[in-house]
C-alpha cells in the first residue's frame, strides 16, 4: 500500500480543490477564516521545499512546539513529503522537556507557535547541539541576538522562490517513500518521568486509517469536525488525518479554554475529546436542571426515560424502534433534547469519539439517552491511537468497546491487556532496553493496563498496573518524578501523588516533624500538637511557597495543585510502604479517601 499520508493532500485537492479543508481563527473573537485544499496544497509544497533548501534529509527529525494552529499541519505534511519526521511536542511542556525531547530526538529544526515557546527554544537552543533552525508560526519580535529564527512566513517564502530542481528532489523523495519509513516520534512519559518517543512508521497510520475507513462508515465528507485536542496528541492527530482522508472539513481549535464558544460557533458534528469534557457538559445540563420549576423537571425525567429506552434499548441494540416509542422520542426530542444539543452547539452531531481516560457509565447513558452519540474507545501512542472502541450497533456501556479489525487483543498476566496488529509502534526511539520491556517474547505489546474481555467480546478496563496514570484530561502523569523533587525540600518527608482519572494533581504529604517544629520555633508559631502544625495556615502557606518552587520544570498540568499534611508517617506496620519503602498507591487511595475527595470538592 502506498504511504497514505504522503500523498494524501495532492490526492485530495484534485478531488476537492476550493473547497474548505480546514477553518482557523487566531483571536477569541475573530472570525473563522477558511482555508481550500489548492491553499493548503500549495503551502505544503512550498514548505516541503523550504525544508528541503534548509538541508532537512530523509530520516532528519524537525520539532513541532505549538498549540493548534494550521501550520502544524503544513509542516507535518510537508515533513511526509521529504521523508522527515516531524515529532510534536506539547504547547505547554517545560524548558527541561523539551530540551530532553530535543536532545533524545536529535532535532535539527524547531517550529514554534509563539513568544512563549519562542524563548524556550531560544534557551535550549543555546546548550543543545542539535538546533540549528528556529520557524515560528506567530508573528513576533526576535530577539536582537537572534540569527538563526525566521517567521514561517520567510519560511515558506524561501519554498516559493524555489527553482524547479528543488520541487524535482522534494518529488523524487515523495516517490520513493516507503511504509518502513518513520512516519512520527510521538513521546511519552514513563514512570521515571523520562519521555520515551514512540516510533509510527507510515505503515502504521496506513493500517490505522484503513480500520478507521471500515469500523466508522457513517462519515463522509458532508460533515465536520473541530480540533480540540492538541495535535500533539497521539488521539487529535489520528482522528484529524482521518478526518482529512475522508474530506470532512475540520476547525482547528487554536485555545482550549475557547472551545465551547468554538463548538457554538461552527457547530461541529464530531469532535474527538477526552471524557472532562463530557464531565463539564454534564455538570452544566445536571445544573441547569436543578433551577428548574418541578412541571419542568417533570418534562425532562420523562424525557430521558423515552430517550433511554429508544436509544438504549432498542438503536443500540439495532432492534425496530416501535411506532409508539418513536413519536414520544421525537415530542421530547423537540421540546428537551433538540435545545439542549443546540444550546452546547452539537444539534448536527454524528458521533462524538472519546478515550484518554473512563467516563462514568452513568454519563455515558445520560448523553446517549440525550441523543449525543458519545463512542468510547481505548488506545495508546504505542498503538496508533484505537485499539478498541464502540461498534455502530452492540456496544455496551461501561466498557470500552470491541477490538478493531486486524487488531489482537488478549490478556497476560495481572490480566495485562497485550496488543497485537499492524498499528503498534516499532519500539521506542533510542531505547533498546524499554524497547525490550514493552513487548513479550512473542511479541505481544504490553500495555500497562488491566481489563477484563466480557461475553460479548468488549473490553473492560480495570486498573493501571504501572503507576503511570492520566488526569481526566487525558494528561500522563509520572507521580515518581514529582515525589522525587517535593521530596528533596527539607520540610517534606514522604509524598503520595493523587490524580488517576482527576481533574488536576494533587498530594498527600507527610512533614519532616523536627524540621517544621523547628520553623514554629522561629517563627514563634503556638502549638500543642503535630496535628496543629499540619493545620496551621502560615506553615501550610509556606509549604505552599515551597512546592511552587519545587516545581519549576514541571509542565502545568503535571504540577501538585492542592495538597493534605497528614501528622503520622506511612509505615510498613500500617500497610502504607512495601517492605522496600515503597508506597502502596491502593492501600493510601483507600485509608485516605476522605481527605482525597476534600481536594477534589469544588
Amino acid at each position: 500500500m502506498p504511504n497514505i499520508l504522503t500523498s494524501l493532500i495532492g490526492k485530495q485537492t484534485l478531488k476537492y480543490g476550493e473547497r474548505a479543508a480546514f477553518s482557523f481563527k487566531a483571536e477569541p473573537q475573530g472570525k473563522w477564516i477558511d482555508t481550500s485544499w489548492n491553499e493548503f496544497s500549495h503551502k505544503v509544497d512550498m514548505a516541503a521545499c523550504s525544508l528541503e533548501i534548509l538541508g532537512m534529509e530523509p530520516e532528519a527529525t524537525v520539532g513541532v512546539f505549538s498549540a493548534n494552529r494550521p501550520e502544524i499541519l503544513i509542516t507535518d505534511f510537508a515533513a511526509f513529503a521529504n521523508r522527515v519526521v516531524p515529532v510534536s511536542i506539547y504547547s505547554t511542556s517545560s524548558e527541561e522537556q523539551v530540551e530532553y525531547i530535543v536532545n533524545d530526538a536529535r532535532i535539527n529544526m524547531l517550529f514554534v507557535g509563539n513568544e512563549e515557546q519562542y524563548h524556550i527554544a531560544r534557551k535550549v537552543q543555546k546548550r543543545s547541539r542539535h538546533i540549528q533552525q528556529i520557524v515560528v508560526y506567530q508573528n513576533i519580535n526576535l530577539q536582537p541576538d537572534d540569527c538563526r529564527t525566521m517567521t514561517f512566513e520567510s519560511f515558506l517564502k524561501l519554498g516559493e522562490a524555489a527553482g524547479e530542481s528543488c520541487h524535482e528532489v522534494v518529488e523524487s523523495r515523495r516517490s520513493s517513500a516507503t511504509g518502513s519509513d518513520l512516519a512520527t516520534l510521538l513521546y511519552t512519559s514513563g514512570t521515571t518521568g523520562e519521555p520515551k518517543g514512540a516510533m509510527l512508521t507510515h505503515d502504521c497510520f496506513n493500517a490505522a486509517l484503513d480500520i478507521h475507513l471500515e469500523r466508522l462508515p457513517m462519515l463522509s465528507d458532508k460533515y465536520t469536525s473541530i480540533c480540540f485536542l492538541p495535535l500533539s496528541h497521539i488521539f487529535e492527530k489520528a482522528w484529524t488525518f482521518f478526518c482529512l482522508l475522508k474530506g470532512m472539513k475540520v476547525y482547528i481549535n487554536h485555545d482550549p479554554r475557547d472551545i465551547q464558544n468554538s463548538i457554538r460557533e461552527v457547530h461541529p458534528t464530531c469532535m474527538c475529546s477526552v471524557p472532562r469534557f463530557w464531565e463539564k457538559v454534564y455538570a452544566a445540563v445536571q445544573a441547569k436542571i436543578s433551577r428548574m420549576n418541578p412541571l419542568q423537571k417533570l418534562l425532562v425525567k420523562r424525557a430521558l426515560k423515552v430517550g433511554a429506552r429508544r436509544n438504549l434499548d432498542y438503536v443500540r441494540l439495532g432492534r425496530k424502534v416501535p411506532a409508539w416509542l418513536a413519536a414520544q422520542y421525537r415530542f421530547y426530542d423537540s421540546k428537551v433534547f433538540a435545545p439542549m444539543r443546540k444550546v452546547i452547539g452539537i444539534e448536527h452531531g454524528n458521533i462524538f469519539p472519546t478515550a484518554g481516560a473512563p467516563l462514568s457509565a452513568n454519563i455515558v447513558e445520560f448523553l446517549h439517552s440525550c441523543g449525543i452519540n458519545i463512542v468510547i474507545g481505548y488506545g495508546l501512542s504505542e498503538t496508533t491511537a484505537t485499539v478498541t472502541c464502540f461498534p455502530t450497533v452492540g456496544y455496551e456501556i461501561g466498557t470500552v468497546g470491541t477490538v478493531l479489525p486486524r487488531i489482537q487483543v488478549k490478556l497476560g498476566a495481572d490480566n495485562e491487556i497485550l496488543v497485537k496488529g499492524p498499528t503498534v509502534m516499532t519500539g521506542y526511539f533510542n531505547k533498546p532496553e524499554e524497547t525490550a520491556n514493552a513487548f513479550t517474547e512473542d511479541g505481544w505489546f504490553r500495555t500497562g493496563d488491566a481489563g477484563v474481555i466480557d461475553d460479548t467480546g468488549a473490553l473492560i478496563l480495570t486498573e493501571r498496573i504501572k503507576d503511570l496514570f492520566k488526569t481526566s484530561n487525558g494528561k500522563y502523569i509520572a507521580p515518581q518524578a514529582i515525589e522525587s523533587r517535593l521530596g528533596e525540600d527539607k520540610y517534606i518527608e514522604q509524598v503520595a501523588v493523587i490524580g488517576d482519572q482527576r481533574k488536576y494533581v494533587t498530594a498527600i504529604i507527610i512533614p519532616a516533624f523536627e524540621a517544621l517544629k523547628e520553623y514554629a520555633r522561629k517563627k514563634k508559631i503556638q502549638y500543642k500538637s503535630v496535628y496543629d502544625l499540619v493545620n496551621n495556615s502560615e506553615i501550610r502557606r509556606m509549604i505552599q511557597e515551597r512546592i511552587d518552587k519545587l516545581q519549576n520544570g514541571f509542565a502545568n498540568y503535571e504540577k501538585v495543585k492542592k495538597f493534605t499534611l497528614l501528622p503520622k508517617e506511612f509505615s510498613m506496620e500500617t500497610g502504607e510502604l512495601t517492605n522496600t519503602l515503597k508506597i502502596r498507591r491502593p492501600v493510601i487511595n483507600r485509608k485516605y479517601a476522605h481527605e482525597i475527595e476534600a481536594m477534589y470538592a469544588q
